[in-house]
């Protein structure tokens, strides 16, 4: 089977409500997806690293549990891994507080193995950190190489807002290496002061990467690809319980379909149909809306398992 490799941060993820803790789970943007993808079935690898401590036993015990290759977390000695803060709200959306005890970041792994239509999914400051840039650059290029697909999530906080002018060549480079491109208004907002769906794709995005994905919240989303195609999806309402992770499990959703669905790298090259972009967005819709029902950061247990029988009875299918 396919592989997808997630590069990102590791958190744990501290969850407030009223101003009471209630629940501390593992978390970090693409590491979220990667559960998600564990539980649904993917073969799914982890490159990040962690503090050699209590927390970092349980990040790490946490992926195996749910079926994610850990081998390519690295284990500082003298570092106490990051915690994220997470308040709800009213309407249950968060509002973060990051604390983070490195010494100073490092990144030092092996490449694990990337096959041609491999999926590398990977973003947020992780993929824009100066200080790890030449580590992650070098391990992009080489999926690119190797003939992955690049899904390149932005996710840029508005604590990272005054570092915008110093990180534009990281994320020029990132746009170029990528193959699908996804971003939320309000990353947009917040790096370019401009959160218009077709002035953004316009202005930066479509020269560097015709395939890009606008998510707003509850709002409808914008899917823009080659040849002038533009297309909007309706978010399905949802009684949400925490909207932590809505977005990271959209990226799983769609690239869970990427894989269902036998998507290649030249079949993405080439140009999504409109019909391929319907049921892509129609599974990353699916996840965010299961990851909205609990404070869990992910997909449950019991939807990955369905998502997996789903997936094995496809791929049984697309053998014979």
């Amino acid at each position: 089977m396919r592989k997808v490799i997630g590069i990102g941060e590791t958190v744990l993820d501290i969850i407030f409500q009223g101003e009471q803790p209630i629940s501390a789970i593992p978390g970090g943007s693409t590491f979220n997806a990667m559960i998600s993808l564990g539980r649904s079935g993917v073969n799914t690898t982890f490159i990040s690293e962690t503090g050699n401590d209590r927390v970092g036993r349980r990040i790490i015990s946490f992926l195996e549990e749910n079926h994610v290759d850990s081998r390519n977390v690295n284990v500082y000695p003298e570092s106490k891994s990051p915690l994220s803060l997470a308040f709800l709200n009213e309407q249950n959306d968060a509002e973060y507080v990051f604390y983070k005890d490195h010494p100073h970041d490092r990144l030092d792994f092996s490449y694990p193995e990337v096959n041609e239509d491999d999926v590398v999914v990977f973003g947020s400051y992780y993929a824009l950190n100066p200080v790890i840039r030449p580590q992650v650059l070098g391990f992009l290029q080489y999926a690119h190489q190797r003939g992955a697909i690049l899904y390149y999530d932005v996710n840029f906080r508005a604590s990272h807002q005054h570092e915008v002018m110093k990180l534009t060549a990281n994320f020029l480079e990132n746009l170029e290496l990528s193959d699908i491109v996804r971003g939320s208004h309000e990353d947009f907002g917040i790096m370019f002061r401009n959160s218009d769906t077709d002035s953004v794709y316009r202005s930066q995005i479509a020269f560097y990467c015709k395939k890009f994905i606008c998510t707003r919240g509850s709002e409808p989303l914008d899917v823009h690809g080659e040849g002038g195609f533009k297309k909007s999806y309706a978010v399905q309402s949802v009684d949400a319980v925490s909207t932590i992770g809505a977005g990271d499990n959209f990226n799983a959703g769609f690239v869970y379909g990427l894989i269902r669905l036998g998507i290649t790298r030249s079949m993405v090259t080439d140009g999504l149909s409109e019909q391929q972009w319907d049921a892509l967005i129609g599974y990353a819709l699916r996840y965010s809306k299961e990851c909205c029902k609990s404070i869990n950061n992910s997909v449950s247990v019991e939807f990955g398992a369905q998502m997996k029988d789903e997936l094995l009875r496809e791929l049984a299918q697309s053998a014979e």
